[in-house]
């Protein structure tokens, strides 16, 4: 009995002996387990990375439709001049993507920020307006399909580039010219440094943009049918290409249309209904389908016509002399 509790005496003080040292190591794992467990911080941000992606892609397609429109001769309608406006405003915005994530994660300055961002607005600004120009291009094309090729038809789409690219470039210098929420942090939007008075601003002219298009394409497809219904009543019976051509038009238009507003709707409501204390990541999801238009735009609008094709083809017979399938083809082909 006395050596049991001789043993017991000496077991509870080796316990009590080990407990200080116990309850000074107790934090350091604590703390241990913590960090084990906590999620990894990356240096850079995959939506970034998504972002300049995005940037690069667009703007290699869209460098090579310039390329063709500038350097071919034949390409100098005001169809293309006006498919050249959109793809340079879509270069600019790839390379304004680029920057923003090389600034960013190099130099980083407040100036500069407002530049990059007073630039990619102005360069999306731009390419949403030329494709509104595009539409009103197409309706005129239509409408006035005796009087479309004349000098009138060119002042005017020079004057539409002016404006399209005038007002572009007044709503990029506003966040550099004061218009940001630098000095005012509490008036920020999701799009800082602009500020939420901005970015409403640029929403409402972007649903306005859409309806004027919505508008035009739906007028566009009206004067497509007529046109063909009445094609069909002078030849006294319904062929099956003019039906094939309706269809084919409209599922264009269908196409066009659902591609825009798919793309930007998202940012353009977000923009409206989003505050500066949202979690970063829901800009970032309908930010990165908006750039997406500008990747499309040029299958779309330039790389879909036969001209641009040929031009194509002619550069790639040009530089690869071994391929020659594409040479023999005639223009009927292509």
């Amino acid at each position: 009995m006395n050596e049991t509790l001789v043993v017991n005496d000496s077991l509870t003080a080796a316990v009590e002996a080990a407990l200080p040292f116990i309850e000074n190591e107790s934090p350091d794992m604590n703390a241990t387990l913590e960090l084990s467990t906590a999620p990894l911080d990356f240096a850079i941000n995959p939506w970034d990375i998504m972002l300049c992606m995005s940037g690069t892609v667009i703007a290699c397609e869209n460098a090579i439709v310039v390329a063709i429109i500038f350097y071919t001769p034949t390409l100098r309608t005001p169809m293309f001049v006006l498919i050249g406006s959109l793809a340079t405003a879509d270069l600019l915005a790839g390379l304004g993507l680029i920057l923003n994530f090389v600034f960013q994660y190099v130099i980083s300055d407040e100036t500069i920020n407002l530049i990059t961002v007073g630039f990619l607005v102005a360069s999306f600004t731009a390419s949403i307006s030329s494709l509104l120009a595009i539409t009103v291009d197409r309706y005129f094309s239509l409408y006035n399909a005796l009087t479309y090729f004349s000098e009138k038809t060119l002042q005017y789409v020079h004057i539409m580039l002016v404006g399209t690219w005038g007002v572009s470039l007044c709503l990029g210098l506003l966040p550099v010219l004061g218009w940001n929420c630098l000095n005012e942090p509490q008036s920020c939007s999701i799009v800082r440094p602009l500020t939420r008075s901005n970015v409403t601003l640029l929403a409402i002219s972007f649903f306005v943009i859409f309806m004027l298009m919505l508008v035009l394409y739906f007028k566009i497809c009206k004067i497509v049918c007529r046109h063909a219904h009445q094609i069909a009543l002078q030849q006294h019976f319904f062929t099956t290409s003019h039906y094939v051509a309706t269809k084919k038009g409209v599922s264009t238009l269908a196409i066009i249309l659902g591609t825009f507003g798919a793309s930007w709707l998202p940012f353009a409501i977000y923009c409206l209904v989003g505050e500066s204390e949202y979690p970063l990541v829901y800009t970032y999801a309908t930010l990165l389908p908006a750039t997406y238009n500008s990747m499309i735009n040029p299958i779309i609008y330039a790389y879909r016509n036969a001209d641009i094709q040929r031009s194509l083809y002619v550069l790639f017979c040009g530089c690869f002399k071994a391929n020659g399938a594409y040479c023999s083809r005639s223009p009927s082909e292509v």
